[in-house]
């Protein structure tokens, strides 16, 4: 059977020869708006991982329209990098292709010298907190004719294709939604007017590139914003955009910023978003792409298959395993290291004014300095703890030519990337123990499982190296009556090793905390399966179902000495986690310190002084401390030892995989 994935595809003339597509992702590597080395070497190994087509960006039209961290379209002097980029691209065998774009009220004027960012009307934007200058009709249309001019830039420097951002928020889709386009002019009120500014640029853009260069526009299936844009006016603008514009390819993306619908994180199921593309490409002839979550192989293969869409945009997935393409059309999908939607490295870092990085994968962002040269003399390494600092280290070091043995104390590989996907919306995290233990399996790495090391198994092995990777133990606080039979670890509720009461409080707020109430307040909530059947035979009001979906049948309560919960999340993740504590009912009491467990409840002080909370169950979550006795019996021997993860410091996977990366690549 042919792979749907891998057959050609034309937008307007142009071949691709497979229907995955990178699609633009800012990458906070460029320099003062011009391509960099770093942007250069990312891209490189995306194009010869086989991707069929790699669309950089977004690439800026004005001075207004984003920042020095962006990669510039707007000036003739950015047209050089913008071919080293185009050739870099192409001469490893990808199509290319440039997204430019305009952020309107989403830019901020901190990156403007103090200007103030343009919108159709003066709505201050929740995302930035700035009212931007209502554009009058001359600055529009040299917005216009700016789009026209960067995109004639980018066909000047190679490229074979431009897309345009027409979604997400931005300048575009400020005029195309009724929320922030508030015009009493051509450019406002009717669905037609609002439609006017995107489609006098994708027409400009084509009398300027020529009838044969391909226009793609990446836009909103739907904005997802209150007052705003849904799937029919959208599916208008979509049938406008290919029938009065000639555009010819359409990337459906979804929500904005300020979209209070998860859009990125592993919450999303893969491929949820993909019925927007399958509403517009009922209307349009020509290929629609498809957006969001979709970071294996199987899942594109099948959107393609039924219809949903003609090509799958896969961007994180690629900073992930810029090799996914090549591995599925060779059937080694077993070989791919699968994103995890956890946001860490690609979109919190960006809010850091840090360049991506992939808590996956530790060499995005640094394709640079990570070529990895076998050692002039191997070593035997030992690495003792099977987790993902662990592994990370014995799969760097085994690169490296080392002779590498993992020791684990459990009975698998993986540690607490499992306890990490035991909370709803957070499985992704077991699919990445398994994918680097799928790495060490295909490596020449021995294996020992159920297996203690102690002194005496070090100089049995007698190793030129160890790297000491193992973890962390839950803390248990000084608080009377912590030794009560109804006080259990939260590590051992995440692991599903013990029961818990009807009234269950957690002491700690951190992320362990706010993740194990979560997954206690989904007990006796529908399944997707049970829902799906419920709605389909409408056995109950739709209301009923939401309410039968997030009320459980336990009373959650999380016990916090700081003012607020979950201050350990990164930023893209932390305000979808929070909203479903407040959607699933779980109470909060924060500045509260726990004074002693009894055998009925807790008792804690508050502001508002000392009172007790029942409970059947209390939880512990109140952190944990570096597992490494073993550190100085190995400084005593004068072996050279690495300490990684939260062995060495208490942490996140993302510092212990990175941790683990650099330690096995150093030896």
């Amino acid at each position: 059977m042919r792979d749907p994935l891998f057959q050609p595809i034309k937008i307007n003339t142009l071949e691709l020869n497979n229907r995955i597509y990178l699609p633009a992702m800012h990458l906070g590597m460029a320099d003062n708006f011009e391509v960099t080395d770093q942007i250069i070497s990312f891209y490189e190994e995306r194009a010869r991982g086989g991707v069929g087509m790699i669309c950089v960006g977004y690439a800026t039209v004005d001075e207004l329209s984003g920042n020095t961290l962006n990669i510039g379209a707007h000036k003739d002097e950015f047209i050089p990098g913008l071919t080293r980029l185009s050739d870099a691209i192409k001469n490893n065998g990808a199509r290319s292709c440039v997204q430019i774009n305009h952020a309107g009220r989403y830019n901020f004027s901190f990156f403007l010298d103090g200007k103030q960012p343009v919108a159709p009307s003066a709505i201050a934007s929740r995302l930035t907190g700035e009212t931007p200058k209502a554009l009058e009709i001359d600055e529009i249309r040299q917005i216009v004719d700016n789009f026209a001019q960067a995109a004639l830039r980018v066909k000047k420097a190679g490229f074979d294709a431009v897309e345009v951002l027409s979604g997400t928020g931005y300048l575009i889709s400020e005029f195309l939604s009724p929320l922030t386009n508030q015009r009493t002019d051509e450019y406002g009120g009717s669905l037609e007017n609002r439609m006017r500014l995107g489609l006098d640029i994708m027409r400009i853009i084509r009398k300027q590139v020529g009838d044969d260069f391909p226009i793609i526009v990446r836009m909103n299936g739907n904005d997802f914003m209150p007052g705003g844009q849904g799937r029919e006016e959208l599916r208008q603008y979509a049938k406008a955009l290919v029938e009065e514009a000639g555009v010819d390819a359409l990337c459906i993306n979804v929500g904005w910023h300020e979209a209070r619908v998860p859009q990125i994180t592993s919450s999303v199921p893969r491929g949820a978003f993909a019925y927007l593309s399958r509403g517009i490409k009922e209307l349009v002839n020509v290929p629609v792409i498809a957006s969001h979550r979709i970071n294996d192989p199987d899942t594109a293969r099948e959107l393609i298959s039924d219809g949903m869409c003609d090509m799958v945009a896969m961007g994180r997935s690629l900073i992930a395993d810029p090799y996914l393409p090549e591995k599925a059309k060779e059937g080694r999908d077993e070989e791919i290291l699968h994103c995890i939607a956890c946001a860490q490295g690609c979109f919190d870092n960006l809010f850091k004014l840090k360049h991506v990085e992939c808590l996956c994968n530790p060499k995005a962002g640094y394709e640079c300095d990570t070529a990895c040269e076998i050692a002039k003399t191997p070593k035997k390494v030992m690495v003792i703890g099977g987790g993902a600092a662990g592994m990370n280290a014995a799969i760097a070091a085994s690169d490296r030519g080392h002779q590498v043995t993992l020791y684990e104390q459990g009975e698998e590989l993986g540690g607490q990337l499992y306890l990490a996907a035991a909370p709803p919306g957070r499985a992704e995290f077991a699919e990445l123990a398994y994918d680097l233990e799928t790495q060490i399996y295909y490596r020449d790495i021995d294996i020992c499982l159920n297996q203690v090391v102690d002194e005496a198994l070090i100089d049995q092995e007698k190793p030129d190296h160890i790297i000491l990777a193992t973890g962390a133990m839950p803390m248990t606080p000084p608080i009377p009556g912590v030794e009560l039979p109804h006080v259990v670890q939260a590590w051992d509720v995440l692991a599903d090793q013990v029961y818990t009461g009807k009234r269950v409080v957690i002491v700690g707020g951190g992320a362990v905390g706010v993740e194990t109430a979560l997954l206690l307040a989904e007990k006796g909530t529908l399944s997707a399966d049970i829902l799906k059947f419920l709605f389909v035979n409408k056995a109950e009001t739709p209301e009923v179902l939401y309410e039968m979906a997030t009320k459980g049948t336990k009373k959650i309560t999380i016990v916090e000495m700081i003012n607020k919960i979950g201050k350990d999340f990164g930023k893209t993740t932390r305000w979808g986690m929070l909203q479903d504590v407040t959607r699933y009912g779980v109470e909060s009491k924060v500045t509260a310190k726990a004074l002693e467990i009894t055998p009925t409840g807790i008792k804690v002080e508050t502001a508002d002084g000392v009172e007790e909370i029942p409970a059947d169950t209390v939880v512990m979550a109140a952190g944990s401390r570096s597992s490494n006795e073993l550190a100085a019996i190995i400084e005593a021997k004068e072996i050279a030892c690495d300490i990684i993860g939260d062995a060495k410091n208490i942490g996140m996977a993302f510092d212990a995989i990175h941790q683990g990366f650099a330690a096995g690549m150093n030896i």
